[in-house]
């Protein structure tokens, strides 16, 4: 990721809160947070398991994703996983030359598609069956009927022993793969035990969700919103959408409007004098929320006038509650971030911070003055992250601060490793983080996440999702709370995987997979797409995933609940197939639309209007799903 030059300003000398010495270009940089603690957690890194050699393919072409392989001279194998090639029927029996290893096999170097590549520790669930020296098959001996009977008699004994070993190492293999996440290392998404103890890969007892499961998934379309003009040759930014039990919500052009949820008609409108640039994702129990938008309209002349402006939003009223600007050095704040935690609203930038009473407006603190770091942004939810920045340009030092939300007062810290720059929250409760580190052709924002002790600010464990196996990503360089593919819940972290070929001659398909967030390591759990669709988490429901499944060019998109512990699918809605239809929805790509399901409902939104693009296409804002039974 190309790093931003050196901002022209320097901080003023002494302890005063000066801007920091490093910022991306055309921004104030601004004060610090919080005093630092002392706190740091060491990096130590274990000694690398052995390299486990490759093993031949079964009979019939290379295995599917996540398939067990079976060592030679091992029983006969069970059925082969879901996604495996089957040989067409009359087809000959005895297997082709051995091939080098496929997608996805345990084998495969460098690494295992969708398992941890040993960076942390992190060891690959031992795969197949348990292999014995034993002879399967006792040899006859010489000539004459007393040979035959001696030999008679080995065989029972031999076979006998043979039995004992197998149970033996049967035990043996079922304790290793415990050992590394789960019970059953084959659990797939069609119905796959999975486990459920505390160290299987079931993920324990998990939350009933609340989305009901409906007789029957198929929807229509509830109502499409048209895409709002806009003057030639401009973006504008309309980020935000949320969804309470009486309205839907979205942001527009220089505006806020509620639509009925069912019937799309408008309930309310909110006008604003300039666009939104910033939409807190996070609502709190009154369903009260917060923007941050520009003072004024863009002009050719003028076609920013910084993100000044920060307002709560009573999202069942329709009513704008207060908006309050903050200051550092006599000038505004231009705000790149706002998020809601609770009672307090919290909004920052490379110039500057603050925090509100979400009610009243009431400015609760600023961070404390310091010339030497700033935060970059907040991330809100169950608890209130500050993410600083500290040290020059050269060796940056990012902080990872859970804080008091009333005082701003840090609760515990944890530091990251100079040389990363920014890092993105993907929860705070558990606290987890994502930051690139190191330079990475295919991460976007992510190649590692850090699974972090909120009491104590230490470092539980470090967790590697290279961008050329994982597809999370974090878009944004001061956006904090802006990654996508990647969800936190039952102490997992359950990822996206990149796309790779199906079981068609054309399709392509992927998986989300699970890491425990206390040891790194892969669960064993694994939803399937299925042959030509693309899964991608979008949220948690209680212990299940809620995910969207992008479609193929003749089918409807997808939404489905995946159970945290048995990894079991299940079908919430499907969208029409007809291509008027989808057309429209697959231009909602989930990592780079507003995409929200609840309540049997299913919204998808932009973040940007626009006049670019075909003049013959018709463009929308939102386009909105139900089930036809509802």
């Amino acid at each position: 990721m190309s790093q931003p030059p050196p901002p022209p300003h320097q901080p003023p000398p002494g302890g005063g809160f000066g801007p920091p010495q490093d910022q991306p270009p055309q921004q104030q940089p601004g004060g610090g947070f919080g005093a630092p603690q002392p706190q740091q957690q060491p990096h130590a890194q274990p000694p690398q398991p052995p390299a486990q050699p490759p093993q031949a393919p079964p009979p019939g072409g290379a295995p599917g994703y996540g398939y067990p392989q079976t060592p030679q001279g091992a029983p006969t194998p069970p059925q082969p996983a879901y996604g495996y090639p089957q040989a067409p029927q009359g087809a000959p029996q005895t297997p082709p030359p051995a091939a080098p290893p496929g997608y996805g096999h345990p084998g495969q170097q460098p690494g295992v598609y969708g398992q941890p590549q040993n960076p942390y520790g992190q060891q690959p669930p031992g795969y197949g069956y348990p292999q014995s020296t034993m002879p399967m098959h006792p040899q006859s001996g010489g000539p004459g009927g007393g040979g035959r009977k001696f030999n008679t008699q080995l065989a029972v004994i031999v076979a006998a022993v043979v039995a004992i070993a197998l149970v033996i190492g049967g035990v043996v293999l079922y304790k290793q793969s415990g050992d590394e996440g789960g019970k059953d290392d084959t659990a797939s998404s069609s119905g796959g035990t999975g486990g459920g103890d505390d160290n299987g890969g079931g993920g324990g007892n998990t939350t009933p969700g609340k989305e009901k499961v409906p007789a029957d998934p198929n929807s229509q379309v509830l109502f499409q919103t048209p895409a709002p003009a806009v003057p030639d040759d401009t973006v504008i930014t309309v980020a935000g959408s949320w969804l309470t039990d009486k309205a839907y919500v979205k942001s527009g052009v220089h505006e806020i409007v509620g639509y009925d949820p069912e019937k799309g008609t408008e309930l309310w409108t909110i006008p604003l004098p300039g666009p939104v640039c910033q939409a807190s994702k996070r609502t709190n129990e009154d369903n009260l929320t917060a923007i941050a938008y520009e003072p004024a309209k863009p002009t050719k002349e003028k076609p920013s006038h910084g993100c000044t402006q920060v307002a709560a939003i009573d999202l069942d009223a329709g009513k704008k509650l207060w908006t309050k600007t903050a200051e550092v050095e006599g000038e505004p704040i231009r705000f790149d971030n706002i998020t809601v935690s609770g009672g307090t609203v919290a909004a920052g930038g490379t110039s500057g911070g603050a925090a509100f009473d979400i009610k009243s407006g009431k400015q609760l603190w600023v961070p404390k003055p310091n010339n030497s770091c700033y935060d970059l942004g907040y991330a809100g939810g169950e608890k209130l992250v500050a993410v600083g920045k500290c040290g020059g340009y050269a060796n940056p030092q990012l902080h990872i601060q859970t804080i008091d939300q009333k005082t701003g007062r840090v609760i515990s810290e944890y530091k990251m490793a100079e040389g990363v720059e920014y890092a993105s929250v993907i929860s705070t409760e558990p606290l987890v983080v994502a930051a690139e580190v190191g330079q990475s052709q295919d991460a976007v924002g992510i190649t590692d996440v850090f699974s972090i002790d909120n009491k104590t600010g230490k470092l539980r464990i470090r967790i590697s999702v290279p961008g050329d196996q994982f597809a999370a990503r974090c878009s944004g360089v001061t956006t904090i709370e802006a990654c996508t593919g990647v969800v936190v819940g039952n102490d997992r972290l359950y990822v996206e995987t990149e796309e790779h070929q199906g079981g068609g001659e054309y399709g392509r398909t992927n998986e989300i997979v699970a890491f425990d967030l206390a040891t790194g390591k892969q669960t064993g759990q694994r939803a399937d797409a299925g042959d030509r669709y693309t899964i991608t988490p979008l949220r948690m429901d209680g212990g299940n995933i809620i995910a969207y499944k992008r479609p193929p060019y003749d089918k409807g998109g997808q939404i489905v609940s995946i159970d945290g512990g048995s990894f079991k699918e299940t079908k919430l809605l499907e969208n029409p197939a007809a291509r008027t239809v989808r057309d429209v929805e697959t231009r909602m790509q989930p990592e780079s639309a507003e995409i929200i399901y609840a309540q049997g409902r299913l919204y998808m939104a932009e973040k940007f209007a626009s006049d670019l693009g075909s003049s013959f296409q018709k463009k929308y804002h939102v386009i909105a799903f139900g089930r036809t039974e509802s």
